[in-house]
């Protein structure tokens, strides 16, 4: 029988107030809120060396919190073989090219064909006990219609690791966009909280009282009604970089759901989602602690639409 997944952090000042089911959701890859509460309901969780007894406890800054995740069963999911651009792999992960239209990992409506079937048949002997069932290996995630790098874990060691690089906020995670218009100033940091929009529940939105997010950006190249930007993820918030550009009156170009005022230029343009790609990737690897960073090519279409816009 295999042990429990262990994480551990202590709460920073930004941190305080902020409730412990939420907080634990935040900072723990594919756990969500409701599977947090019920951690915290069979004493999985401690907060400075008790065990928590309530989901609302707010945290407040120096809180150490600790949490097991017990072993998942068997998830039945299936190997299929879908073909992955690999460009690094080693005996505790793989630093995969995402294509955009694929979904990370099964949900309802996306049953197969998502990177953890691929990945599956990719590493037959991948360690499916690293949290989430329904996603072994996967640290952190991309939206179906973003491009880019990710890195998946194949044992749990390696997973905790990474893990908690990403709790501490080491992993360094950049993307290129083009947005609408020209940001003013040509370089700086969107530090906004992020949350469900009380309007849409559908979306994200900067709410006052959402969870902390800052997005770094630098713009690379003027293309005249719209700007090629580089962003880098300082937290790593559900749309973040959509949201953060849209609300500073920059949203991503052929964005659904925060650019619509951009789609009638990315229709025009031949382009059928946003023009965000995850293009660099750096952490330390789990095994060495050597410190890697990857960076991909811009993908064929988004490469078409930016010589257009040059043109």
């Amino acid at each position: 029988m295999t042990s429990p997944t262990l994480v551990e952090w202590q709460a920073l000042p930004e941190d305080a107030g902020e409730r412990l089911d939420r907080a634990i959701a935040a900072r723990i890859p594919d756990i969500s809120r409701s599977y947090a509460a019920t951690l915290i309901d069979a004493g999985a969780v401690g907060v400075n060396g008790s065990p928590a007894s309530k989901t609302s406890y707010k945290l407040k800054a120096g809180d150490t919190i600790r949490v097991e995740i017990p072993s998942p069963q068997p998830s039945g999911l299936q190997a299929e073989e879908i073909p992955l651009k690999v460009l690094y792999e080693d005996d505790d992960l793989l630093v995969v090219d995402k294509p955009a239209g694929m979904v990370v990992h099964p949900a309802p409506g996306h049953s197969g064909g998502t990177l953890v079937n691929a990945l599956l048949a990719h590493v037959p002997g991948i360690e499916l006990d690293m949290g989430d069932e329904a996603r072994p290996g996967i640290v952190h995630r991309l939206d179906k219609d973003t491009s880019g790098l990710m890195v998946v874990a194949k044992r749990r060691s390696a997973h905790e690791n990474l893990s908690r690089q990403m709790a501490a906020r080491t992993m360094l995670k950049e993307y290129v966009a083009v947005v609408a218009g020209t940001p003013r100033p040509p370089r700086g940091v969107i530090d906004a909280p992020i949350a469900r929009d009380p309007r849409d529940r559908q979306r994200m939105a900067v709410v006052q009282n959402g969870r902390h997010a800052r997005t770094r950006y630098a713009t690379e190249l003027d293309l005249g009604r719209y700007t090629l930007v580089r962003a880098a993820l300082e937290t790593g918030r559900t749309h973040q970089i959509r949201v953060h550009m849209a609300s500073i009156g920059h949203p991503v170009l052929g964005d659904p759901v925060y650019g619509k005022r951009t789609l009638k230029d990315a229709i025009a343009l031949g382009l059928t989602r946003q023009f965000l790609h995850a293009q660099r990737l750096g952490f330390t690897l789990p095994s060495t602690g050597e410190w890697r960073e990857f960076v991909g090519e811009l993908p064929e279409d988004l490469r078409g639409v930016l010589e257009k816009l040059e043109g």
